[in-house]
């Protein structure tokens, strides 16, 4: 989506919301990180980044994100976020979009298996989620759509026998 949507939504003189112009340093390649803010804005959220291409792309989830398999959450495909958004803590404050508190309920580092258009197969690996998890868009086919599912996969090679029936 790129930065251009996230800056054009903010004022940087009202907000103190980091205006991702800072490039991170060069250094020895890593896995890219995740963090999941809470978001207390005009509605409770959870907004989900993902590093991907040297931006946040980014989820708000209605509910709280879950640590159980196949609990599955909305997640609405919101605008680019700045790297160093990440690592952001503080009030939006009023009449500012997005107005509200935010704080870093969970990060990490995560592990892509799985990137279409359509689709996020990831391995989270935070303090509050871990393991396997899947974003899948809900009407592919429409790329204005923004709606996709969030959930925990089922561990791989867990033998059948240890699967709950549902």
């Amino acid at each position: 989506m790129g930065l251009a949507k996230y800056a054009a939504k903010r004022n940087f003189r009202k907000t103190p919301e980091p205006e991702g112009r800072k490039t991170p340093a060069p250094g020895p390649a890593s896995d890219p990180i995740f963090v999941v803010q809470r978001h207390q804005a005009s509605r409770l959220h959870w907004d989900l980044r993902l590093e991907e291409g040297g931006a946040l792309t980014s989820w708000a989830v209605p509910k709280e994100p879950r640590n159980e398999e196949g609990l599955r959450r909305l997640a609405v495909q919101v605008e680019d976020h700045p790297l160093d958004y990440a690592e952001f803590e503080g009030t939006i404050p009023e009449g500012e979009y997005g107005a509200g508190t935010v704080s870093i309920w969970d990060r990490g580092t995560y592990r892509p298996i799985e990137r279409t258009p359509a689709k996020r197969i990831v391995e989270l690996r935070g303090g509050k989620l871990s393991g396997r998890y899947a974003l899948i868009k809900l009407k592919p086919e429409m790329e204005e759509d923004r709606n996709w599912l969030f959930f925990k996969l089922k561990p791989k090679n867990r033998p059948e026998s240890h699967v709950p029936k549902t």
